[in-house]
């Protein structure tokens, strides 16, 4: 796993992919998207790994995207692209944002510092997000005439509810790290010094878990928001009809009679 702009390891069933141009407070350019994509998709096919984190070097989570390309940045692409070069570039944006969310493995953001356009975007992508008390949150796209590319239209609402979405949407204010765990965006807030201890602790609690089970329920819980009850409760008959005859149920309730923790296989 050699990248440039991001770094990955693997260890105890838990991967970590970070952000890793800490110079730029980890601007995303096209060369890290293209990183992020091979990564994700990496971490899905490999069977061992239960929980991912994604996490950030250096001062910040991420600063949004590298403006340098752009027009009016300090580095023009050389050549001018067409409206239609423009919209089928996207497809590697939108392969890390629908890999992340449809990932099998819950997928944990560890936020600190900035977490801007892009960013936060990126960060709402995973499943469960920690974050620092010196964390704080802005949409940024508004801010140099843009349309938040990477989903933020789509995940803003959900998770902020829909008046507080369109604040941020249409002010480019920030949201601070208090006002982004009231409003139930960030799971847990912690300071920036225990922030690593308790991200772990909550992957290895994760990976600790019936991985086929984690796994369905991730799934419904993402294509259930697209469904009536009715539809959703047929899907639960089928997810169950698996976890009921998996070795995974067997080891779970033999551990539960014998007072004993679970120790179960990857699947």
């Amino acid at each position: 796993m050699s990248f440039e702009t991001i770094a990955c390891e693997k260890k105890d069933r838990i991967a970590t992919i970070m952000l890793n141009r800490p110079e730029k407070i980890n601007a995303i350019n096209p060369q890290m998207t293209v990183e992020l994509g091979e990564a994700v998709a990496l971490f899905d096919a490999d069977d061992e790994v239960r929980v991912v984190i994604l996490k950030a070097a250096g001062r910040g989570f991420c600063s949004g995207a590298d403006v340098g390309g752009m027009p009016g940045g300090r580095e023009q692409a050389r050549t001018a692209r067409g409206a239609e070069a423009i919209r089928r570039s996207f497809k590697g944006v939108q392969k890390v944002i629908l890999g992340l969310q449809r990932m099998e493995k819950p997928v944990i953001a560890q936020i600190h510092g900035p977490c801007v356009g892009a960013g936060w975007d990126l960060a709402s992508a995973c499943d469960i997000r920690y974050g620092s008390d010196d964390c704080r949150f802005m949409v940024a796209f508004v801010r140099i005439g843009l349309f938040p590319g990477w989903g933020g239209t789509w995940f803003m609402p959900r998770m902020l509810g829909v008046a507080k979405a369109a604040e941020y949407l249409f002010t480019g204010d920030f949201l601070g790290a208090e006002e982004a765990y009231r409003l139930g965006y960030l799971n847990k807030l912690v300071s920036l010094a225990d922030l690593d201890e308790q991200t772990m602790a909550l992957a290895r609690k994760i990976a600790a878990g019936p991985p086929i089970a984690i796994r369905l329920s991730k799934m419904q819980l993402y294509k259930g928001l697209e469904m009536d009850l009715e539809t959703a409760m047929q899907v639960a008959a089928a997810c169950e009809t698996i976890t009921l005859t998996s070795e995974d149920h067997k080891e779970g309730v033999a551990a539960f009679r014998e007072k004993r923790s679970a120790a179960y296989k990857d699947a």
